[in-house]
């Protein structure tokens, strides 16, 4: 007999898993009984027809807030048009069905490219048979209008989301000093702590906040509670950090004896500008609260511009909807773009197990897993563990975005007649290349000679030094864009290139994975999403045309600077989730072959960020290739996704390829305001940008005057 402990937490498992859809077949029956195409259905959904015909053939799922929007419609169609003439058929719980891994499938003689699904991953047929693998591894909250108090600004209202009946205050609040928490939509409540123990209790049992989970086997968002100068020093806080190396408060500070006293807990990282209070879990029930302290600079100024000097309201404002468009923020923005995959791939998911009929934890098919993986020496670095006392010398991938200036005697008298020179940027660049991504997900397996296969992710040993590219435009297989002199590793997408361009690769070895997929897709739908929404709320939309688009851009910033500080963390979202795959060891005590804590996350992938890399700056000397064969124009310089380029006007009009209809050119660079396409960085005089030529300086990194600096990409 079953114990009460057993049953009772099997009847967890299925109170935690979230009512599903009918069976793909019976979608298509009552979508057909209502006379609905799937191209109308599609419309509805906001999504394309392919997609609803991967509902409906079982290849995908939908994802919040569809997946909600597609439960109601089939369940209304459902009363409408019962099977059979009886009671519409209800749909199966997950949980009462048993997961059973697949069989080993065989592998074929090439890839096929990974669906939209969510969850589908790939197994790679590798090119030869493997030499040893690499080395292993809310009193209620009294809610008030914000207009109450004639000294409080009114907070200019976003797009309100569904409201969750768990959350009915949104996922965040900015406290101010007089107990004021502004939430998002204008919400202002009470706030009666005055320490920050009375803070935490009151965010988990009053204050109404939190989010709802991105994914289905995800969690919910703790609440966020933001503090301004005058709420940290109401609860006892300092106003300023002694500690600027650390950014923590010293263990001997009477707020961490009161955390401690009342049995809270902190992370390993303490009490900073972002600090997690938390008690272990009871059950299902999390009990965890973020909170961000303003005056320890918890809101960088380069990823936030200007947000740490509004006021509450309109703090609360911009983090509320980043946290409705991207997710409720938990760190910096780097921090918040790693968390964001893992919200959206969760490392786990609920399996039967077989032998005891007992739901428990399992793999998420398609995500990282929980563990995490020792790279492929070629794609780790000097200090990682696996690689330093492995005695490895074989060098190692160096995928990194251009920074290339051209050669000056390489201008023509042209080119120097030429009075202008203009600054084209690629929007997130990266996020561009996140786009269809397959990427490793198992162990690399070590290969020597194996036949090159684009369609495989991985490091490859090839010699591309005997490939003659125009010298009037970089190297596509170095950041510096200076010609290979040798071999040297590579990620696929660099070598498909020099494929892609006519040359034969031999590859001389190779660091490969058999299990892949599109473990990005979600997130860069996310953020792309976000992007694309939020630069619409600026006034730059998809209608417009390219003189309506460049005269948008010039104003955007100051249409709405609330929003416009929200793009500005998008943007550093995307670049710093990336960054994060390879952080890199950190502090004055590190000694090489020790692990540090980056390298333990799951989501420490050098390979991952290799590959965006990689296929960024593919996608960058595409387009310049192809400016050059439209149009003649060579670029000056590149600095990631900037590029710089000599013109007869002071427009991108002028040296843009257009066909006589007057459409864009495709495989060009073309203007717009989606992820990949361009935008108008700066123009300068053509003297200008030879003089920094002359001086071994990047005009690229100063194109939009006032000697501006431009990121490493966004």
């Amino acid at each position: 007999m079953a114990s009460e402990e057993e049953l009772f937490a099997n009847i967890d498992a299925l109170l935690e898993e979230e009512p599903q859809l009918p069976p793909p077949a019976e979608r298509a029956r009552l979508r057909q009984a209502a006379g609905v195409t799937q191209a109308r259905l599609a419309l509805a959904l906001k999504t394309s027809t392919q997609t609803v015909k991967n509902y409906e053939n079982g290849r995908s799922e939908p994802r919040s807030p569809r997946l909600e929007a597609y439960q109601r419609l089939l369940k209304g169609w459902a009363q409408k048009y019962p099977a059979h003439g009886g009671p519409a058929p209800a749909p199966v719980p997950a949980a009462a069905v048993t997961v059973v891994p697949p069989p080993e499938p065989e592998v074929p003689e090439t890839f096929t490219s990974p669906a939209a699904s969510e969850a589908e991953t790939t197994a790679a047929p590798l090119p030869s048979p493997p030499s040893p693998a690499a080395p292993g591894r809310a009193a209620r909250a009294a809610a008030r209008p914000a207009a109450s108090s004639s000294r409080r600004p009114a907070a200019k209202k976003a797009a309100a989301p569904t409201t969750d009946p768990r959350f009915p205050h949104g996922p965040l609040a900015v406290l101010d000093g007089d107990g004021s928490a502004y939430g998002v939509d204008g919400l202002v409540l009470d706030c009666p702590a005055t320490t920050v123990v009375e803070l935490v209790e009151w965010a988990l049992r009053e204050s109404g906040l939190g989010a709802p989970k991105l994914h289905r086997y995800g969690k919910d968002a703790d609440p966020l509670l933001v503090l301004t100068e005058a709420a940290a020093v109401k609860l006892g806080l300092p106003e300023r950090l002694e500690d600027r190396r650390g950014l923590r408060l010293p263990e001997d500070h009477p707020v961490l004896k009161q955390i401690t006293k009342a049995k809270w807990q902190l992370t390993q990282r303490g009490f900073g500008p972002w600090a997690r209070v938390y008690r272990k879990a009871q059950g299902r029930e999390r009990q965890c609260v973020q909170l961000a302290i303003l005056p320890w600079n918890a809101l960088d100024e380069r990823s936030w511009p200007g947000v740490a000097e509004m006021e509450p309201a309109d703090v609360a404002r911009v983090l509320g909807v980043y946290a409705q468009r991207v997710i409720t923020p938990r760190g910096s923005t780097a921090v918040s773009g790693l968390e964001l995959m893992t919200a959206l791939r969760p490392p786990t998911r609920p399996v039967r197990d077989e032998t005891t009929g007992n739901w428990v934890s399992g793999h998420n098919p398609g995500s990282l897993g929980t563990e995490p993986m020792d790279p492929a020496p070629p794609e780790g670095q000097p200090e990682h563990p696996a690689v330093f006392h492995s005695g490895w010398k074989g060098g190692f991938l160096h995928e990194e975005a251009f920074q290339w200036v051209r050669e000056v005697d390489t201008l023509t008298a042209e080119d120097c007649r030429l009075p202008w020179a203009i600054g084209l940027d690629l929007n997130t660049a990266f996020l561009a290349a996140a786009a269809r991504l397959t990427v490793g997900l198992s162990e690399p397996v070590h290969f020597v000679h194996p036949p090159f296969n684009p369609k495989i992710p991985g490091a490859w040993l090839v010699d591309l030094s005997g490939i003659e590219l125009d010298p009037r435009l970089p190297s596509p297989f170095t950041p510096t864009g200076e010609r290979p002199t040798g071999p040297a590793w590579y990620q696929t997408h660099t070598v498909a290139y020099a494929q892609e361009l006519g040359h034969n690769v031999e590859p001389l070895e190779a660091y490969l994975r058999r299990e892949t997929g599109a473990y990005l897709d979600p997130w860069h739908d996310r953020l792309k999403t976000a992007y694309v929404t939020t630069l619409a709320d600026l006034g730059v939309t998809k209608d417009l045309t390219d003189e309506q688009f460049l005269a948008a851009m010039e104003q955007h910033k100051s249409a709405d600077p609330a929003m416009a500080a929200v793009l500005a963390a998008i943007k550093a979202t995307v670049k710093g989730g990336i960054g994060k795959l390879f952080e890199n060891p950190q502090g004055k005590h590190y000694k090489e072959g020790e692990p540090w804590p980056a390298m333990m996350r799951p989501t420490w992938r050098p390979d991952i960020r290799a590959a965006v890399i990689s296929k960024a700056r593919v996608n960058m000397h595409r387009k310049m290739l192809n400016m050059a064969r439209m149009t003649g124009l060579f670029p000056l310089a590149v600095l990631s996704d900037c590029v710089v380029y000599p013109s007869p006007g002071p427009s991108p009009l002028d040296i843009l390829p257009y066909a006589t209809s007057g459409k864009p050119q495709p495989g060009a660079f073309r203007l717009g305001p989606t992820p990949g396409l361009a935008k108008l960085e700066g123009v300068q005089s053509m003297d200008w940008a030879v003089d920094l030529m002359e001086k071994g300086l990047n005009p690229a990194r100063h194109i939009k005057g006032g000697d501006a600096v431009l990121d490493d990409g966004e």
